[in-house]
C-alpha cells in the first residue's frame, strides 16, 4: 500500500528549487564580478558566447549558460535597464572589431612579404595616449635660459656693472631721504597698542568690563593702529624713507591680523569659559584616597605637557610669543618642537643673507634700469612701445618674486620657527601646480590664507550670507592692504592695486572655465601668465605715478625742492 503525499508538503519543494538556483546564479555572478580577473569584456564574452563546452566553475563543474542568461543581462544592482543592453550591444561591436583586426593581423603576418607596418596613431595626436615630453620640457627650459642670459648680457654692455653694496645700505636704512630713527620710533610705540589689547582682556576675563565696552575698545584700538601709520607718514611724510615706510606699513599690517586673532580667540575661549556650570564644592577625601593618589603619582601623565587654559593665557610671555611667532592665528597652545636643529637653522640664515644680497642686486642692475626706461612711453600711451617695456620687465622682475617668496615663506619663516620651537612649518602649498586662480590663492600663502578662512571667511558664512559673498568680502579685504602696503609707503593715493586684486574675481571665473573647456594645464597657465604679466604692469603704472607726484617740477625742467 503506497502512501499518499500532502499537497502542501509538495508545495515547498517546487518553490524551493527555483529560489535556490537564483541564489546560486547570483552568487556565481557576485563570485565572477568580484574576482580580480574577471572585467566587463570577459562578462560580455559569457553573455555572447553559444556554446557551454569548456566552460568550468572553480570547483571543476560544467556550467551551462542557459540557466544564468537572465543574470547576465542584468547590471551589478539586479536592473536590466535599455541603457545597460544598449552599452553591451556596443561593446559586442567593440570586441567584434577587434577580433577581426586581429584575425587580419595573423593573417597579414603570415605574408611572405615581411610586413612591418601596423595601425599606429601619432604620437601628438591625442588618441595615440603618449604623455613623455620631459625631452621637450628640457628644451623649453634651455632656451628660457638663452633667452635670460641674451638679456643679462645686453643689460651690461648697455648699462654697465651698477651693482653698488653702499648704495643698498644707505637705501635700506633710509640714511640719505629720512630724518632720524622715525620709522622705529614708530614701531616702538605699538607696545602701547599691544599693552591695551593685553589689559582689556585681563578685565573681560575678570568681569571687570563689560563684553561690550571691552569689544568697543578692543576694536577701536585695533582700528587705529592701522590707520596710525597712515596718518604719521601722510603728515610727516619727508621724515621717512621709502624703506622706513614699508617696514611700519609691514609692522602695523601683520599687528593688525594678529590683534584681531588675539581678541577673537579670547572671546570664543570666554564664551566657552562663561558656559560652563558654575563649581561645586568638591567632597573631602579621606587619608587613605589622598595616599593612593600620592603613590600612583596622580592622574596625570608626565609625559604629556600640561596645556594652557583659558584665562591663563593672558599675559605678556603669552602674546609676545604669539606676535613674534611665525603665524597670524591665535592659540592657546601651539605645537612645539623638542629641539632646535642648528644646522638647519645656519642654512636657512646663509640662505636669508645670500638671497637678500641677490635680490639688491637683480634690483640695481636690472629693475630700476627697466622701469626707469618705460616712463615716457606710459606717459605718451605708446602701445607698441609699453608692451616691449612691459615684456622686458617681466623676466627680471619675476625672478626678484620667486626669490623673495623662498626667502620669506621657505628660509625666514623656517628660521624663526626653528628659534621659537614652533612645529607648524606649513606656510606655503604646491601653487605652483594651480590649476585657477582661487587654488593659487588658497596654497601660495598659508598664514594670510588661514587667517581669512579662520576669522573672516567662516564668520561672515555664519552669519547669514553666502560663500559667494564670502569670498568677495575676503577679496575686498585683501585688496585693501595691498593698496595700504603700496599706496601709503609712495604716498601715492591710487587704487592699481585694489583693482587688481578685485580684478582676481572675474579672472578666477575665467580661469575655471578654461580649466574646464581646455583642461587644467591651459587653467595653469592662465595662472602663471597673470603672475608673470599682472605685477610689472602695476609697478610701471605706480613708478609713473609716483614720479608725477613727487617730481612733477622736475619734469617740468624746475628743480624740485
Amino acid at each position: 500500500m503506497t502512501a499518499t503525499k500532502d499537497p502542501k508538503d509538495q508545495v515547498p519543494k517546487t518553490t524551493t528549487q527555483p529560489a535556490q538556483k537564483d541564489g546560486a546564479a547570483g552568487g556565481l555572478m557576485k563570485r565572477l564580478r568580484r574576482s580580480a580577473s574577471v572585467t566587463e569584456h570577459n562578462l560580455n564574452n559569457l553573455r555572447n558566447r553559444n556554446s557551454t563546452q569548456h566552460l568550468f566553475d572553480q570547483h571543476g563543474n560544467p556550467i551551462d549558460l542557459r540557466q544564468y542568461r537572465k543574470v547576465l543581462d542584468k547590471d551589478e544592482n539586479g536592473n536590466g535597464t535599455s541603457e545597460k543592453k544598449l552599452r553591451y550591444r556596443r561593446t559586442q561591436s567593440v570586441t567584434r572589431a577587434e577580433e577581426i583586426s586581429n584575425k587580419e593581423a595573423k593573417l597579414r603576418k603570415a605574408q611572405p612579404d615581411r610586413s612591418i607596418h601596423r595601425p599606429r596613431d601619432s604620437l601628438f595626436s591625442w588618441s595615440s595616449g603618449f604623455t613623455n615630453f620631459t625631452g621637450l620640457v628640457n628644451w623649453g627650459f634651455l632656451l628660457l635660459c638663452i633667452g635670460g642670459l641674451r638679456l643679462g648680457l645686453e643689460n651690461l654692455i648697455k648699462y654697465g656693472i651698477r651693482i653698488n653694496p653702499i648704495d643698498w645700505y644707505f637705501f635700506v636704512s633710509g640714511r640719505d631721504q629720512g630724518e632720524g630713527h622715525n620709522a622705529l620710533f614708530l614701531i616702538l610705540y605699538s607696545f602701547v597698542h599691544i599693552s591695551l589689547c593685553l589689559a582689556v582682556e585681563k578685565g573681560l576675563a575678570l568681569e571687570i568690563i563689560s563684553e561690550g565696552l571691552g569689544m568697543v575698545i578692543q576694536i577701536a584700538n585695533i582700528i587705529f593702529s592701522v590707520l596710525l601709520p597712515v596718518v604719521i607718514i601722510h603728515l610727516k611724510g619727508s621724515a621717512f624713507s621709502i624703506m622706513g615706510a614699508t617696514t611700519v606699513c609691514f609692522y602695523y599690517s601683520v599687528l593688525f591680523l594678529k590683534l584681531w586673532s588675539y581678541v577673537q580667540t579670547n572671546m570664543w575661549c570666554r564664551k566657552t569659559y562663561y558656559q560652563r556650570q558654575p563649581r561645586e564644592r568638591r567632597p573631602s577625601i579621606t587619608v587613605a584616597e589622598l595616599k593612593r593618589k600620592h603613590s600612583t603619582g596622580g592622574e596625570d601623565d608626565e609625559d604629556v605637557a600640561k596645556l594652557v587654559q583659558y584665562p591663563e593665557n593672558l599675559c605678556y610671555k603669552d602674546i609676545m610669543y604669539f606676535l613674534c611667532a611665525p603665524t597670524l592665528c591665535y592659540e592657546l597652545n601651539f605645537p612645539r618642537t623638542s629641539r632646535v636643529r642648528k644646522r638647519f637653522l645656519l642654512k636657512r640664515l646663509l640662505e636669508v643673507l645670500i638671497g637678500v644680497n641677490v635680490l639688491m642686486a637683480l634690483f640695481q642692475q636690472w629693475i630700476i634700469p627697466s622701469v626707469r626706461n618705460s616712463l615716457i612711453p606710459f606717459s605718451n600711451m605708446d602701445m607698441a612701445l609699453a608692451t616691449e617695456r612691459l615684456l622686458k620687465l617681466a623676466l627680471p622682475n619675476h625672478l626678484v618674486w620667486l626669490i623673495f617668496f623662498y626667502l620669506l615663506f621657505h628660509s625666514f619663516l623656517n628660521a624663526i620657527g626653528e628659534v621659537l620651537y614652533f612645529a607648524d612649518r606649513n606656510f606655503y602649498c604646491d601653487w605652483w601646480n594651480a590649476n585657477n586662480i582661487d587654488t593659487f590663492w588658497r596654497t601660495w600663502n598659508m598664514p594670510v590664507h588661514r587667517w581669512c578662512v579662520r576669522h573672516l571667511y567662516i564668520p561672515v558664512v555664519q552669519m547669514g550670507y553666502s560663500s559667494r559673498q564670502a569670498s568677495t568680502i575676503v577679496f575686498l579685504f585683501s585688496a585693501f592692504f595691498h593698496e595700504y602696503l603700496v599706496s601709503v609707503p609712495l604716498q601715492t593715493y591710487k587704487i592699481w592695486a585694489f583693482l587688481g586684486m578685485m580684478g582676481q574675481i572675474p579672472l578666477s571665473a575665467i580661469s575655471r572655465y578654461v580649466e574646464r573647456r581646455l583642461g587644467p594645464r591651459m587653467g595653469n597657465i592662465i595662472v602663471w601668465a597673470s603672475i608673470i604679466l599682472g605685477q610689472p604692469l602695476c609697478i610701471m603704472a605706480y613708478y609713473h605715478d609716483y614720479v608725477i607726484t613727487h617730481y612733477k617740477n622736475a619734469l617740468n625742467g624746475t628743480e624740485h625742492r
